[in-house]
Formats: structure tokens, C-alpha cells, sequence
């Protein structure tokens, strides 16, 4: 097995008995109120795993779409896309509790829950380390999990300085990536500065091959051409829908960047990657190790 892989795959499996010894430790807690006593809905994949690892997985009677991990949250009723929400799904579940991410909407649809009476919080993104610590705090105090939540933070900040040895192990010089939203093959959607993915490059310790714009916009063949990115990412389910590497070379200036003549792209699931959730620092490290992987090889 290549040393890197067989490296991540140790990684994976001590993150792994991190969270299921975290639920265990979690599952422990007392608290003043049962599980019962809510009925929670969730708008987001990341704190729907934050509402699991905080033992709290009864009390969630439906979720989002972006709600795909672990496995138990997809039998649980889903209320659609966090950003094209309907307020009849929602309230029909009865919530004693919705909790949103920060893009959650529309707002007359959120403006609608709250006007029934449900009470309604919607934690700020923050793409940072810092941030996935503060919805868990927030979370913890929504359901009475404070004691969980501290427990968690203190894991996770474990996990971090894991993370941050292994930046310093091993670090990408000049490694400029790209990375394509598009499950489109006729329009190159990439990302810019103040994204998600432009924060998990970051981490990773790469660059973001562009910084002319933030947020998610087309590119051009010509602006493909000249970022010339030395790795091209991608979410799994991006490179899916296109039909694996041959789809994402067929876009427009791609087999003329450094990348796309190297065949150099990566994938990696999108909540996963994206979501900043409690599985961030492990996502950082297989990003981190993935990335210098793939710029070493031939």
C-alpha cells in the first residue's frame, strides 16, 4: 500500500475511535431535561453531526439534505435544500426547535417558522477552526448538552494540535489549487477568496489559484488558462456527475493548465471538505496529505 494512503487510512481510524469514544463518554451525561423533551430540526449537515456526537440523535425528528452523515441521520425525515426551505415541512414536524446554518433561507420561509411561535437559531458560518468550536458551545446550550459540548470542544482541540503537527510535516511550497463548484460540463464555476473551500485550502497550507474575486463565480477558458493551478479540486460528487476525470478535463482551458496536463485532481467528500463540522481537523489533514501526494507524484 502506497505510505501515504496506508497513513490515512491510520488517521481515519483514530478519528473514528475519537467520535465513537466522544458519544460514549457523551452518552454519560446527565442532564436537567431527556432527549424527549425536544424535538429538534436541523438545517445543516455539520451541526446535525454536532447533534449526534452530543448524544442528542433522538431528538431530532427531520433534516436537511445536506444531513447525509453518519449513516442513521438519512432515515430521519428531510425537510429539503438548506437554501430552498418550505415552512409546511418544517412546522408539520411539530419542532419544539430549529437550528440553521447561517445560508439557510429563504428568509420569508424562516421569517414564517419564527412568526408560529418555533424557536429558531441560525449560527453564523465563521470558516474557522474557532467557528466549528463556537456552534458546538451554542449547540450544547440549545440542548442541554453544555456539559457535552465542553467535553467535545476539549477532543476536538486535541485533534487540532494533531492537525497542526502534521501542517508542519508536511508542507506544500507554492502549490496553487483550484477549485471547481461546477457539476455542469458547460460552465466553470470556481471558487475565489471567503469560501469554504478557498479556508480548506488554506489549512491545507496551499494556495487558492484565484484571488481576483471572493464567493463562487464562471470562469472563462482564457482566466482558466492563465491561473494555470497546479492541482484542480473537487468534491466527489462534482467529479461524479461529470463522469469521473475525463468530464472535468472536457471543460473549456482545463487541458491547458499544469493540472489538467498532469492530470493532477483530487476529490473529496463535499460535507466532509466543505461543512466545517467536528470531522474538520481530519479533513484538513487527508487534504493536507492528499495534496502533496498528488503534486509529488509524476
Amino acid at each position: 500500500m502506497n505510505p501515504i494512503r496506508r497513513l490515512l487510512l491510520m488517521q481515519s481510524v483514530s478519528m473514528g475511535s475519537f467520535l465513537m469514544l466522544s458519544e460514549k463518554s457523551l452518552a454519560q451525561e446527565k442532564s436537567s431535561k431527556s432527549s424527549e423533551a425536544f424535538r429538534l430540526v436541523s438545517i445543516g449537515g455539520a451541526l446535525t453531526e454536532m447533534i449526534y456526537l452530543l448524544d442528542s440523535s433522538k431528538a431530532l425528528v427531520g433534516v436537511d439534505t445536506t444531513s447525509q452523515y453518519p449513516d442513521a441521520v438519512k432515515k430521519l425525515p428531510n425537510v429539503g435544500y438548506a437554501r430552498s426551505l418550505s415552512s409546511e415541512g418544517i412546522l408539520a414536524l411539530k419542532p419544539t426547535q430549529v437550528i440553521a446554518i447561517e445560508d439557510a433561507g429563504p428568509p420569508v420561509v424562516l421569517r414564517q417558522i419564527a412568526n408560529a411561535g418555533i424557536p429558531l437559531t441560525v449560527l453564523q458560518s465563521n470558516l474557522r477552526f474557532d467557528g466549528v468550536l463556537d456552534r458546538i458551545n451554542k449547540i450544547g446550550g440549545l440542548i442541554d448538552k453544555a456539559q457535552g459540548a465542553k467535553e467535545l470542544i476539549q477532543n476536538l482541540n486535541l485533534e487540532w494540535t494533531k492537525t497542526q503537527k502534521q501542517l508542519a510535516a508536511i508542507q506544500l511550497k507554492k502549490t496553487d489549487v483550484l477549485f471547481i463548484l461546477s457539476q455542469n460540463p458547460t460552465q466553470v464555476m470556481v471558487s475565489g477568496t471567503k469560501t469554504s473551500a478557498d479556508a480548506m485550502i488554506s489549512y491545507a497550507g496551499a494556495n487558492n489559484a484565484i484571488s481576483g474575486f471572493s464567493g463562487y463565480k464562471p470562469l472563462t477558458p482564457e482566466a482558466m488558462i492563465a491561473a494555470n493551478p497546479d492541482v484542480i479540486l473537487m468534491t466527489d460528487q462534482g467529479i461524479e456527475a461529470l463522469g469521473g476525470m475525463d468530464g472535468v478535463l472536457r471543460f473549456p482551458g482545463i487541458n491547458k493548465t499544469t493540472a489538467g496536463k498532469q492530470k493532477k485532481i483530487i476529490s473529496l467528500e463535499a460535507m466532509y471538505m466543505l461543512g466545517f463540522g467536528p470531522r474538520m481537523p481530519l479533513a484538513v489533514r487527508e487534504l493536507n496529505r492528499l495534496l502533496a501526494q498528488t503534486v509529488s507524484s509524476s
